[in-house]
């Protein structure tokens, strides 16, 4: 049978308090024994003392001659009788003399062991627990105290002995009394461990039917957080990582979902077409016209195997950075000059692009990356005859960019998964036929990589705006200054600096 961690925290709770009250029980037993000893021990020799008093003033009142029997009978049976013991005298050969049992007195018929008597001469005082040389058929306990003439010499012994069979009876009625208390105790202890186990299990329980229902696909359960404990910020733990099971879930259908949306469209267009050739539907003179469609899908395919691979590498940790300076408007510069064709044809104002410079701690290559895609997606947007504008600026170990274009902006509730994973607005829809949904998220991708942030701002029917943050370097300006040309030989157009022959960087994806 499995055992559930209620049942052995029970078991160990309860075996803990069983084990603990039977040692407290052994231990009060013990102390009870002891201590009814020392009680009776005490008692007895309280009344042997007296007794001896007594008896040494009856035998210095008689001249140290003798005890009178009639003088201290009727002391030594009351003394007797108020602790329930035989109270006797002997001589120095330990002959009874005098008892306060005058009825079923068995001392005169013995003599106290010589040893005793020896030890009461050179100790003052002796006690046992037994039958005190045979004169007892039990055990009892016996307390002596000699008796002394003038001459400061023994000359007797007084002793008193009761019978140890009381002790039974006292540990009887202790035990019984200890059994009762402790089965209540015990009793109230297993019904408060059973319901505090029950609370604490509860939410482990819990936690353990709702993993059950995360292994079937269903990550709507959530577990109760009670408290600030532990175990509630566990539960809180748990309950974000449900949480987070659903989005990535969610985002997984829905990768998979517009990835089979992306590969079919052109997979359709491209065996649609092919087929045409193949059969003769489409004629000779207009195959290269629908060729060249095909090349442009099978193109816009292999983008977006790029991007997919890209991503996945950098989110399995494989495409590591080696931040260096970096000079970002010189990136910014040479980007846009890879855009000239597209620029003019627009009719675009391209602003911002004689700020002075900035230096930066990235990886060159993955900042322009990110720089052609926001480009890109910038200059695909704006409108005929509109700007585009480039702004830096530096606040505090950060410096920050920004890539703004005019045109009809992003409605606000589109901003947020501008991001996403294959995600395109319907206007980019109709604007970017070729785009797989893929650039900014690489973007975003990238500038987590470099513990940089991105954000848009956008006011709709006005402007677009992304702002994006990487690390300031803390080389100073001057180091670059020197190797900067003259102002008069930078170039003076998008033209000048396309005929420079300044490289444009690799294109990984240039859409939405």
């Amino acid at each position: 049978m499995r055992k559930t961690l209620f049942s052995k925290y029970f078991y160990i709770c309860s075996s803990i308090i069983l084990i603990s009250t039977t040692f407290l029980g052994v231990v009060l037993l013990v102390f009870s024994v002891q201590y009814f000893k020392d009680d009776q021990y005490k008692q007895l020799a309280r009344n042997v003392k007296q007794s001896v008093v007594l008896t040494n003033l009856n035998y210095s009142a008689n001249g140290y001659q003798y005890v009178d029997p009639a003088y201290l009978q009727p002391f030594y049976q009351l003394q007797g009788q108020a602790i329930d013991a035989d109270i006797f005298l002997v001589d120095l050969e330990g002959r009874t003399l005098l008892c306060s049992n005058t009825t079923s007195c068995t001392h005169t018929d013995h003599l106290i062991p010589a040893g005793v008597m020896e030890r009461l001469k050179t100790g003052g005082d002796y006690r046992e627990t037994g039958r005190l040389g045979g004169i007892y058929k039990t055990s009892y306990y016996t307390v002596a105290m000699p008796v002394v003439g003038g001459d400061d010499q023994m000359v007797g012994a007084v002793f008193a002995s009761t019978s140890s069979a009381a002790l039974s009876l006292f540990l009887v009625d202790i035990f019984q009394m200890y059994v009762i208390s402790a089965a209540l105790v015990m009793l109230f202890a297993f019904i408060v461990i059973y319901f505090v186990t029950s609370n604490m299990v509860r939410p482990l329980q819990e936690m353990l039917a709702a993993t059950q229902s995360f292994s079937k696909g269903e990550f709507s359960i959530r577990v109760p957080v009670e408290g600030d404990d532990e175990i509630a910020m566990l539960a809180a733990a748990f309950n974000s990582m449900a949480s987070s099971l659903a989005v990535m879930e969610s985002t997984r259908r829905s990768f998979t979902a517009n990835v089979s949306h992306e590969l079919k469209t052109p997979m359709t267009t491209i065996g649609g077409f092919i087929d045409g050739i193949l059969d003769g539907t489409i004629p000779p003179e207009k195959q290269g016209y629908y060729l060249r469609i095909v090349s442009g899908e099978v193109q816009r395919l292999s983008r977006m195997v790029q991007s997919m691979l890209a991503i996945a590498r950098i989110e399995a940790g494989e495409l590591t950075i080696s931040p260096v300076p970096v000079e970002i408007t010189d990136i910014v510069t040479r980007t846009v000059f890879t855009f000239e064709q597209r620029i003019e044809e627009k009719q675009i104002e391209v602003r911002g692009l004689d700020a002075e410079k900035h230096l930066v701690e990235a990886d060159a290559d993955l900042i322009h990356q990110v720089v052609y895609n926001l480009v890109d997606n910038a200059v695909k947007f704006v409108e005929q005859g509109g700007y585009l504008e480039f702004g830096y600026r530096t606040e505090g170990n950060m410096t920050f960019v920004s890539v703004k274009n005019s045109g009809a902006g992003v409605a606000p509730e589109e901003i947020p998964k501008l991001f996403d994973r294959f995600y395109k607005s319907d206007k980019s829809r109709s604007l970017d036929k070729n785009g797989v949904g893929l650039g900014l998220s690489i973007v975003k991708t990238i500038m987590n990589l470099h513990n940089g942030d991105i954000y848009i701002r956008s006011e709709p029917g006005q402007y677009t705006e992304f702002v994006f943050s990487l690390p300031t370097s803390a080389q100073k300006k001057s180091l670059f200054r020197k190797h900067e040309k003259p102002k008069e030989e930078r170039p003076k157009s998008l033209k000048d600096g396309a005929d420079s022959g300044q490289p444009g960087g690799a294109n990984p994806d240039r859409s939405l």
